[in-house]
């Protein structure tokens, strides 16, 4: 697994908004926090079908996983683009005076959501904090579950660690635990043999971006066009991935990851679609990638409620609207 694709053309489009253009073939890296999957779909598309080296990016896409760490190399310069989680990262970085930026928001909803089982008395939001046992990842325990605990009255004291094995969830009934809605309800289903009921927390209030485009406020200095190229084509490539033909774009995700099955990128499409995950809200008027001030000062604020961030974070060094909420690519859904 050689971890990179990397297609080249040498076309041009210059953005009439900038003076600066993009040069031919200029190479751009974009890394991935994980292990290539059709959440990433978007940016594989955009590669595989030429969107990013129609506006003269030659863009490789440097995978994540479990011993990478991509956000180094965005603060040390190696990489040019890193796939942010959500907005925490941002606001992070800003207490550490790290100039970093979030331009793009490619999921409007975070995919987390919680699962319990069926005809369990835990069919309804309401009655998931009544669960015997939370099964719930360090990570997940200092940002999404505070907030849990805040607005919803969870009990801190049911919560046991996530080791990404459905094994305990699915041996107890009276159980809830977290995961992606593209990915964990899969393995359940298969290994349990019963459809979980999902909460997408995002319907719920947690209303976070992810997925982002994060770089460095410096290349939004220098580079700016490259910045809207990259913005642009990862938009457009999200569209076609989701309404078009994806063929080549999951060849290259299999390619990376090898291990993943043409059924569990089947599922992730499907999944992302009916939540609206990438598309969604927003997007219907101002196109993939959207984010909004008052969307993000929500977000911020519940997070402070929840004391997973302080009061005083100046939240709009976090973020850019400048190469966002265009409509770009909003004529290639089908």
């Amino acid at each position: 697994m050689d971890g990179k694709l990397k297609i080249s053309a040498g076309a041009i489009v210059l953005l009439a908004a900038s003076t600066l253009n993009a040069a031919a073939n200029e190479k751009i890296t974009f890394g991935t926090n994980w292990l290539a999957q059709a959440e990433h779909g978007g940016y594989y598309q955009a590669v595989a079908d030429g969107t990013y080296a129609a506006c003269g990016l030659d863009v490789t896409i440097m995978q994540g996983g479990p011993q990478v760490s991509g956000r180094p190399l965005l603060l040390a310069g190696k990489i040019d683009f890193y796939m942010g989680g959500n907005m925490l990262q941002a606001f992070d970085a800003v207490q550490q005076e790290i100039p970093l930026r979030v331009v793009a928001a490619s999921f409007q909803k975070e995919p987390q959501v919680i699962m319990s089982h069926p005809g369990q008395g835990l069919d309804r939001w309401e009655d998931l904090k009544n669960a015997d046992q939370y099964i719930i990842g360090d990570e997940g325990a200092q940002s999404y579950f505070q907030w849990m605990i805040t607005e919803f009255g969870f009990d801190p004291a049911k919560r046991v660690p996530y080791t990404f094995n459905p094994a305990p969830f699915i041996a107890n009934p009276k159980s809830i635990q977290q995961g992606y809605v593209t990915s964990e309800p899969f393995a359940v289903a298969k290994e349990g043999g019963f459809q979980p009921n999902l909460f997408l927390l995002a319907d719920y209030g947690f209303d976070t971006y992810a997925t982002t485009i994060e770089t460095m406020q410096a290349t939004i200095d220098k580079r700016p066009e490259v910045v809207q190229c990259f913005v642009d084509g990862s938009a457009k490539g999200w569209y076609n991935y989701l309404y078009g033909d994806n063929a080549a774009a999951n060849a290259a995700i299999k390619k990376d990851n090898p291990d993943i099955s043409d059924e569990q990128i089947a599922f992730s499409i499907e999944q992302m679609k009916k939540f609206g995950i990438v598309d969604s809200g927003d997007t219907e008027k101002l196109g993939i990638g959207a984010m909004t001030d008052a969307r993000i000062q929500s977000f911020y604020d519940k997070m402070v409620k929840a004391k997973v961030v302080p009061a005083d974070v100046d939240i709009k060094k976090s973020y850019t609207l400048a190469f966002v909420n265009k409509g770009v690519g909003i004529d290639l859904k089908k």
